[in-house]
């Protein structure tokens, strides 16, 4: 049962600090030092655990990844050099991206191409693939990417006119949502219907895709990424956006409603609740942004409200709230749900956040409990065009092998790194190419690969090699 207000209150007390209440979630935090380190050994040169990460970077002698010794890299697709199965170039500037398990060994990728406004500002939009396109005049969309166990590829349209496809998600059913980062209505920017939705793309079913309708239900805004659980039904949505900053958001479905393929696309506009959170401390006192917390480990409560206009008519969704009645974040990014709840992604806060600077959070918000757990916390970065610290953290996944594996979109160098629970960081990978974000980190269904993308000018890459458990601790 999810604790109110004051039973919150009650047991933080209790327990002295909001600390009390992270439960089963490891607290992670960036730690630049810890860079490929190894655990203590004790007295008789005996180390405690496994070694943490894989070692140092190796440059590439090809300028595109450079990775630990013993890994490898592979291009899946590459905008303007790969083809769709139409005979059209990859769409570029991929961003999030799913795995599924196909049949004989095969893995469907489902990619989004965060691409904003009129399709003759790109020259590789999204094709406009007949029965496929919800505005004919918007650029982006999504692809599906089929890889065989011979390792040929194939790639096909999943979505067409669609504006800025960022994180999105996956669901439990084995679809993708798409999401747009956008809030242009009809007229705006050359657009012919409004945008600001999420969409749903079966990778399997090609005929589901027909005539795509958006989820208005999830409410339109400058979506980033979502999440459903799979147990109670909710969706959980973040915004990317300022002015003022963004929120998270909670869709809590009508009754009776059962999730499955094509369910969402029935919903009626204003079916179930949209709702943003309002959080307060260990004290109970309300918490205004999420930048206010400095240290690992902060447990916020949450209470919900509710959003008075979902489809944004006359005033954005986050500007519908008054001050005092929502907790808000700056750059509110990718999400992944694991661990019976959902991590979420604050990019950086500086001016425009009220609280303390910093280069990135992820919190857990645990449903159960009705709580949201500070896990990681970088610090400003002083000096992001030297290899070491980490910063803007974006996409993110949980790694079959342990914590998390983040895709950083910073300033300066650009990595993917790992986090293990305890705090300690390692580097994954590093784009040599250019000074591009990574996106759309996932690992392949039986956790053998692991997926990214550089986002401009758009390339999806396969990385192998001896992936090991890492420590917790």
């Amino acid at each position: 049962m999810s604790l109110n207000r004051r039973e919150f209150t009650k047991q933080s007390a209790a327990a002295g600090a909001a600390l009390a209440l992270t439960g089963a979630v490891g607290a992670l935090a960036t730690a630049p030092q810890a860079l490929a380190a190894e655990d203590h050994e004790d007295g008789n040169g005996h180390g405690h655990g496994h070694r943490l990460g894989y070692g140092e970077l190796v440059p590439d002698p090809d300028g595109v990844l450079a990775l630990p010794e013993g890994f490898t890299y592979r291009v899946i697709t590459h905008s303007g050099v790969t083809r769709l199965e139409s005979g059209e170039f990859t769409p570029s500037h991929h961003d999030g991206t799913a795995t599924f398990a196909g049949p004989r060994g095969t893995t469907y990728l489902v990619n989004n191409h965060e691409l904003k406004g009129p399709r003759a500002k790109w020259p590789h939009p999204v094709p406009l693939t007949e029965g496929l396109v919800y505005d004919p005049a918007a650029s982006g969309g999504c692809t599906v990417v089929e890889v065989h166990r011979d390792g040929t590829v194939a790639e096909w349209v999943g979505i067409a006119g669609t504006s800025t496809n960022c994180a999105g998600g996956r669901t439990p059913w084995g679809t993708w949502l798409t999401c747009e980062e956008t809030e242009d209505l009809a007229g705006k920017n050359g657009m012919t219907k409004d945008h600001g939705y999420v969409f749903e793309v079966d990778p399997q079913h090609h005929r589901a895709n027909r005539d795509p309708k958006p989820v208005k239900a999830f409410g339109r805004y400058a979506h980033e990424a979502v999440v459903i659980d799979p147990r109670r039904g909710h969706a959980y949505l973040t915004e990317d956006a300022s002015g003022p900053n963004g929120l998270f958001f909670r869709w809590v479905p009508p009754q009776g409603f059962e999730h499955g393929r094509g369910q969402l696309a029935g919903l009626a506009d204003d079916a179930g609740l949209l709702q943003a959170p309002k959080c307060f401390d260990s004290a109970g006192r309300y918490v205004d942004d999420l930048s206010r917390a400095t240290r690992i480990g902060t447990v916020y409560g949450v209470d919900w409200v509710d959003v008075p206009d979902r489809d944004a008519r006359e005033l954005p969704v986050r500007k519908q709230f008054a001050e005092g009645e929502v907790t808000r974040a700056r750059k509110l990014e990718g999400m992944w749900w694991a661990d019976g709840g959902a991590y979420i992604v604050s990019s950086y806060a500086r001016e425009e956040s009220p609280g303390t600077p910093h280069d990135g959070q992820v919190w857990f918000y645990d449903p159960r409990r009705r709580t949201l757990t500070l896990q990681v916390l970088l610090g400003v970065n002083a000096t992001p065009d030297k290899d070491g610290a980490f910063d803007g953290p974006d996409n993110i996944t949980v790694s079959p092998y342990g914590g998390l594996v983040i895709a950083e979109d910073g300033e300066g160098v650009q990595h993917l790194f790992g986090a293990t629970e305890s705090g300690r960081t390692y580097p994954i990978a590093r784009n040599d190419l250019n000074g591009s974000e990574f996106t759309g980190v996932v690992f392949s269904p039986d956790g053998d690969t692991l997926f990214a993308n550089i986002q401009d000018p758009g390339i999806m890459l396969a990385i192998t090699g001896p992936w090991r458990r890492q420590p917790r601790r």
